[in-house]
């Protein structure tokens, strides 16, 4: 964990990011103070950070981040935003600027340093059926992830789950995120989630409470439960043989919401799980492992 105190100024915000260090900005004038604590020293790609700012009478903050303007909410006397690093956002250092304002109408920012790792992400080869074969059309995938888009592009204000996340069954990893797939050696594509061991017909489970936004068929990920969590974070649920909750319905956290199977662009039964943090498909594996609030 880094820890880095701020003293924030009307003026001029002064001082650098130094690793492992206590930045001090001061002026000669009074100013709010705050501390900003990120929960990482890294980001590899496909992963997702969590920071928090602590301080008195702020009345909001937003994180400036790979272009992206993040949102940060109040919970348990701090705000807290998420980072999401793309899985295909190529490693670097890159701005971080976090922007606050206060009840009396003061605003002030602070800028430091992310860095971002390679992923390390493997190559599978995966078969799927003949009868499958107008899944591998580059324009079916296209238009599922761009329907996908335009609800993760809809952040919630409201948190609906309380503490960290769990797998929607407890079984171990058998494919990671992000792996480079190669099917019916024809389609190029990218796991956007991680699977779970799992025969058909196996119930899974809500991985947090939320709120259903998709609860249908689709092409390639067959019948599909989609749950927004709130604060910019949703999850998944693909290859289903039968679907439990309608959209609309409020979940929560351990509530049987499908049966698993192999639908859709699928070599066989197995339980398919993503995760979407503020628009970009992260790693579930990794995401379980946040402290959230």
């Amino acid at each position: 964990m880094q820890r880095w105190f701020l003293g924030l100024l009307a003026a001029v915000l002064i001082g650098m990011l130094a690793s492992g260090g206590v930045i001090r900005a001061q002026g000669s004038q009074t100013a709010h103070e705050f501390d900003v604590v990120l929960d990482f020293d890294a980001l590899k790609q496909g992963n997702t950070g969590l920071l928090h700012i602590q301080g008195t009478d702020i009345a909001g903050a937003r994180l400036l981040f790979l272009n992206r303007l993040v949102e940060c909410y109040p919970a348990g006397g701090a705000w807290h935003g998420l980072l999401s690093v793309n899985m295909e956002y190529t490693p670097g250092t890159y701005p971080l600027e976090v922007l606050v304002w206060f009840q009396d109408g003061s605003r002030s920012s602070w800028e430091g340093q992310v860095s971002v790792l390679d992923g390390g992400f493997m190559r599978q080869d995966v078969t799927i059926g003949s009868d499958l074969g107008y899944l591998l059309e580059p324009e079916v995938d296209r238009e599922e992830r761009a329907r996908l888009q335009a609800i993760f592009n809809q952040v919630t204000q409201l948190r609906y789950w309380n503490g960290p996340f769990a797998k929607p069954l407890d079984a171990e990893f058998t494919s990671p995120f992000g792996a480079w797939r190669l099917y019916n050696s024809a389609l190029w594509g990218r796991h956007t989630g991680a699977d779970l061991r799992g025969p058909a017909g196996t119930p899974l489970l809500a991985p947090a409470a939320g709120r259903v936004v998709l609860a249908e068929r689709l092409d390639v990920r067959g019948n599909y439960v989609l749950i927004d969590h709130g604060w910019g974070v949703y999850s998944g649920l693909a290859h289903l043989s039968e679907i439990h909750v309608t959209r609309g319905q409020i979940v929560q956290a351990g509530q049987v919401v499908g049966i698993s199977g192999s639908t859709g662009r699928s070599s066989g039964p197995h339980i398919h799980w993503e995760i979407a943090v503020n628009g970009e498909w992260v790693d579930p594996s990794q995401f379980i492992g946040i402290n959230l609030p």
